[in-house]
């Protein structure tokens, strides 16, 4: 029983990374914790529940960073999570550094006005503390032509609700 329960894990792990493999070549076997660490990392200091990895959400991640390889264009999907995007210029960016400019708008965020600072944008942050999320799926594609790298995050249940507190 426990070398089956073993296998049934190791074919699982197989399964995820090499669909990760498909959209990134760089991809690895830590590619679900290089997101989930530092997502966690912003959540912690507010005593908030860590998140989990999601293998639909990954599909969905995975789904759109292959649409968006062609052109690398900062839209989002428009569909049912919540949805964190970046781009960066080149290659070689780390899921971590992603997840830093988003949780970098923090800085930006008042818990008591429950808003940005005018001029500013925080609603990427504000998506990675929302209360209610609890899992993530994150995809990563290097663009065609050289164009760069982009990266997306998929949160359920999704945030970001007009009105109401992130936490």
């Amino acid at each position: 029983m426990a070398h089956l329960i073993s296998a049934l894990l190791l074919a699982a792990t197989i399964i995820t990374v090499a669909t990760a493999a498909t959209v990134n070549k760089t991809a690895t076997f830590g590619l679900p914790s290089q997101f989930l660490s530092p997502h966690n990392a912003i959540r912690s200091p507010l005593k908030l529940a860590p998140l989990t990895w999601d293998l639909q959400l990954l599909q969905y991640a995975e789904s759109y960073a292959l649409r968006r390889r062609s052109d690398c264009a900062l839209v989002h999907s428009g569909g049912p999570y919540g949805e964190n995007i970046f781009w960066g210029s080149g290659s070689g960016w780390s899921p971590a550094q992603a997840v830093a400019a988003w949780g970098g708008e923090g800085r930006w965020y008042s818990i008591k006005a429950n808003t940005c600072v005018v001029g500013r944008e925080c609603g990427h942050y504000t998506q990675i503390v929302w209360r209610s999320t609890r899992r993530i799926g994150c995809a990563t594609v290097n663009c065609v032509g050289g164009r760069g790298q982009f990266m997306v995050c998929e949160y359920d249940p999704p945030g970001n609700y007009i009105g109401e507190r992130p936490y």
